[in-house]
């Protein structure tokens, strides 16, 4: 039998590193650029890399495929528009951490098991240490809101891909999908980035952000997947919001409370329980 070229796990933690790079050097444009222009830029630099690499047929769509694709492709969109903007108000780690309560809820919801009780609940544990209250009182409001926003497109995103997966073969979906959210995102880049977008250096770093957060992890992903069961894979992402805690303070210098840190530690362990238990009713 024919063995994987890098460890399946590596794999996944090669795509985890470089998402979370791709957002912290995402957010060092935000002092030129606004982030909503910043995360303009990523999705139309993927966009085009995704159709260089699949060169999707338009004509695969039709009146039952348009609608679902293109729903996918304003989740994404708007997905990494919310996210850059709740990035620019609190620490990264702390932003993937909210976020990750999106997918963590389709888990939840998809396995009806009475354990999954407990993972709510350590989530909602988390919760409540990340809200700004009392002598605590740290975080953006607004940029907590965003990043819960940003989670709920997430498990939007996630139930769309099952259906474009049906819809279009291979990643053709994505890449069209990916098109439309450029196309929405576009004008809004345009209007709040104005000439500083079309800086050389500013595309550059964006191309190198889109690359690092799309065009490489999708490419580990679908690697580690050929290798991997799909419930080691979702317990392994479950530790997003911790790398990416660790990307904010390596390159932003980024420091979090010990109750932040906490939080982050429930929601991962929440997040792997609730992968395992997702795979285990599904077998």
């Amino acid at each position: 039998m024919k063995s994987a070229p890098l460890s399946p796990t590596v794999l996944v933690f090669l795509s985890i590193a470089s998402t979370q790079l791709g957002s912290a050097i995402a957010k060092t444009l935000f002092d030129q650029l606004n982030p909503a222009a910043v995360a303009a830029l990523r999705v139309v630099f993927a966009a085009l890399m995704l159709v260089l690499l699949w060169r999707p047929q338009w004509r695969l769509l039709d009146r039952s495929t348009t609608p679902i694709v293109l729903g996918f492709g304003l989740s994404l969109a708007l997905m990494n528009l919310s996210f850059y903007l709740a990035i620019d108000r609190i620490p990264i780690g702390i932003a993937v951490t909210l976020e990750f309560l999106g997918p963590l809820g389709v888990a939840v919801f998809t396995s009806r098991k009475w354990l999954d009780l407990l993972w709510v609940v350590l989530a909602a544990g988390g919760i409540v240490l990340l809200t700004p209250l009392g002598d605590a009182a740290s975080l953006d409001w607004t940029g907590i809101l965003l990043a819960l926003i940003a989670g709920g497109y997430w498990a939007m995103y996630i139930l769309l891909s099952v259906r474009v997966g049906r819809a279009v073969a291979g990643g053709a979906g994505l890449a069209i999908a990916m098109v439309m959210g450029a196309l929405l995102l576009l004008p809004i880049g345009l209007l709040t980035g104005g000439r500083d977008l079309l800086q050389p250096v500013v595309l550059l770093i964006g191309l190198g952000v889109a690359l690092l957060s799309s065009a490489l992890p999708y490419s580990f992903e679908l690697e580690a997947l050929r290798w991997l069961p799909t419930s080691v894979f979702g317990v392994l992402l479950s530790l997003e919001p911790a790398v990416a805690a660790a990307m904010g303070f390596l390159i932003l210098g980024e420091t979090l409370s010990l109750r932040s840190i906490m939080a982050i530690g429930l929601v991962t362990v929440a997040a792997a329980g609730a992968a395992m238990e997702t795979a285990r009713s599904s077998s």
